[in-house]
């Protein structure tokens, strides 16, 4: 006996939402993208990481890559404030170099990896193009990034400053990067939005995660519709 579809169940989790709920879900989804991606490399401050996190979803960012080769990833959820659960996180962690197995998925999956990093001599944010997917790496403040995931990038990029600082806070550097990249990609003709399988898949998870005993009404779903597949 096969098991419901997940447009089924999409359908059947929709009659416990309000109307409202399930267009600002839609309204969300039709926003969001995987053509630029951020890379999170050994940041150690819980408030940082989320900050960063909190930025990605307000952005339409769907995707956050980190690689925890020191240092564990932890959420502060002061900073936060649930935005990861709306998120793909994938963690990298337990190989010797979890930076380098980062770059060999983000390659895999089609992106140019982008360094962001004040280096002299590198490209200027404001010369980025967008026509390829974009994964933006970026390090901790202090210490920056490694040189494996500078030396290995596609490109160095440095985001303009015109003051005596030398650099922004990281969930600054992150919001200037994603806004700048993001208004250029919205500007284009290009198709950068999810396609409509990515689109079912996180409506499912996003209903899910709007209702309480969501399991509890996925399992008694499955006892009404199954008899339906005989």
């Amino acid at each position: 006996m096969p098991a419901p579809s997940k447009r089924e169940c999409i359908e059947y989790f929709g009659q416990f939402l309000t109307d409202r709920r399930k267009s600002i879900v839609d309204k969300v989804l039709s926003n969001r993208t995987r053509h630029i991606t951020v890379v999170l490399e050994d940041i150690y401050k819980p408030q940082n990481a989320s900050a960063v996190v909190r930025t990605c979803e307000c952005q339409g960012i769907q995707d956050v890559h980190i690689i925890e080769n020191k240092h564990k990833y932890e959420v502060n959820r002061d900073v936060v404030k649930g935005a990861s659960k709306w998120l793909t996180l994938f963690q990298y962690s337990g190989e010797f170099n979890n930076t380098a197995q980062c770059y060999k998925l983000l390659r895999k999956g089609g992106y140019k990896i982008l360094a962001i990093d004040p280096k002299p001599g590198s490209t200027s944010l404001e010369k980025v193009g967008t026509e390829k997917k974009l994964a933006l790496v970026f390090g901790t403040e202090y210490k920056g990034l490694s040189d494996y995931a500078r030396d290995n990038a596609d490109e160095i990029v440095n985001i303009p400053m015109y003051g005596f600082t030398e650099s922004f806070n990281l969930s600054v550097s992150v919001a200037n990067c994603i806004q700048t990249l993001g208004s250029k990609l919205r500007s284009t003709n290009m198709n950068f939005k999810l396609t409509a399988p990515e689109i079912e898949n996180l409506q499912f998870e996003w209903y899910k995660s709007h209702l309480r005993d969501a399991d509890k009404l996925l399992a008694k779903m499955n006892q009404e519709i199954s008899p339906l597949h005989e």
